[in-house]
């Protein structure tokens, strides 16, 4: 979990390394880098993330396979209907955890 001020391809590389093994690696604009696409390479993926539009060369990337990262963002979504989870109130990272399981707990499993 990072503050709500910080670029999250920073901890790219720390959930990259919780991954043993994976096929393709979906993120969208804010995560290009050619640094984070090597190490996805180098786990044996092949990363799905659109270039940005100021990138000199354009990136080729799988279309269709982008499209599913829509069901992530949803997931996002609903959990943001709980004021709680959308505006974090609690100070401490154990007690927003809670809160974020809860939330779960009530959006897609009661």
């Amino acid at each position: 979990m990072t503050a709500g001020n910080v670029s999250d391809i920073t901890m790219a590389d720390a959930l990259l390394a919780e991954v043993e093994t994976c096929r393709y690696v979906l993120a969208d604009k804010g995560y290009d880098s050619d640094r984070l696409r090597r190490a996805i390479r180098d786990k044996g993926a092949r990363p799905v993330i659109p270039g940005r539009k100021s990138r000199k060369h354009k990136i080729r990337f799988d279309k269709t396979r982008y499209k599913s990262r829509w069901m992530v963002e949803a997931v996002f979504c609903r959990l943001k209907d709980f004021r709680r989870i959308a505006t974090r109130y609690d100070k401490l990272a154990r007690n927003y955890v809670s809160a974020i399981t809860i939330a779960t707990i009530v959006a897609y499993w009661l």
